[in-house]
């Protein structure tokens, strides 16, 4: 299940150009823009481009393509797909991309009973959310130590500390 070195991770979209000497300004999603900064190659548009700079602003990351030298290649690349090398990407211990998580099947921590698996990753300003679906309940767990025991890439699990109530469908 754990995604190899060479898979291609969705990284976002290049959201505009920044200055007229050709610099793009991507705008992540589901990973932060400092865990882009060690990539030196960026698939945009399904054309892959060696990085010469890069730096983050404002929660982007501002990146300078070989062959792209001025605003007009670089307009021209606007709202197109980015994907990077996950072998590229560095993430402290415990740190997921959203990418990964979602499918994990989600456990019980305490009784290993399958809750579903997880459907989506909902960002909000505080944390991040999973969405457990396609079990008995729905679940959207706080994506916090006190809700997530562990996660097994390797295994495709993730194991879930269960409250009293947080099923949908529980009193």
């Amino acid at each position: 299940m754990e995604k190899e070195k060479s898979a291609l991770i969705a990284a976002g979209t290049v959201a505009n150009t920044h200055g007229v000497r050709g610099e793009i300004k991507i705008l992540p999603r589901g990973i932060e823009a400092e865990a882009l900064l060690g990539a030196k190659t960026l698939t945009v548009g399904g054309t892959a481009y060696a990085v010469t700079a890069s730096r983050v602003h404002k929660g982007c990351l501002l990146a300078k393509l070989k062959d792209v030298d001025d605003m007009d290649a670089a307009l021209a690349l606007k709202n197109k797909p980015v994907t990077v090398r996950r072998g590229d990407i560095r993430l402290p211990e415990g740190e997921y991309l959203d990418e990964e998580l979602v499918g994990l099947t989600a456990r019980n921590a305490a009784s290993g009973e399958v809750l579903g698996k997880v459907d989506e990753v909902l960002t909000y300003p505080a944390h991040k959310i999973y969405a457990v679906r396609g079990g008995a309940d729905e679940y959207l767990v706080p994506a916090v130590p006190a809700f997530i025991a562990g996660v097994d890439l390797k295994n495709g699990t993730v194991d879930i500390h269960v409250w009293e109530g947080m099923g949908s469908h529980e009193d």
